[in-house]
């Protein structure tokens, strides 16, 4: 009777990096590097300024946001340099070509290329 509970632990633990995401890794060029307009009621948790960090990967353009408590150094981040990313769910970690390093939030996943959200005018 002792083997079943070892037996269903052992089953789990092989069988949950199967159903985990998927890492995504690769290099593509920083699209942009913006502060982010964060709720006023937040300021008491904010230490530093947040930042939108763009980039394309995979056929999706990603917006990522850093930590209000964690520093980082915009000029680090040019806009148009290499970058190399490592998505994992919803966390994201950028490093530039001269080492910097920033964790950050996915807060919007784009198709690239999609249509844009307001329709175009109809021609006469």
């Amino acid at each position: 009777m002792r083997r079943l509970p070892i037996i269903a632990a052992l089953i789990v633990a092989i069988a949950l990096p199967a159903f985990a995401a998927k890492k995504i890794t690769g290099t593509t060029t920083l699209k942009d590097c913006q502060p982010a307009n964060t709720p006023a009621n937040s300021k008491k948790d904010k230490t530093h300024q947040t930042y939108d960090l763009l980039f394309d990967a995979e056929g999706k353009s990603y917006t990522c946001r850093t930590p209000p408590n964690k520093s980082m150094d915009a000029t680090d981040f040019v806009v148009g340099d290499k970058i190399n990313y490592e998505l994992d769910g919803q966390k994201a970690k950028i490093k530039t070509s001269a080492g910097k390093k920033v964790g950050c939030t996915i807060v919007r996943v784009a198709v690239v290329g999609a249509a844009s959200a307001s329709p175009a005018p109809a021609q006469q």
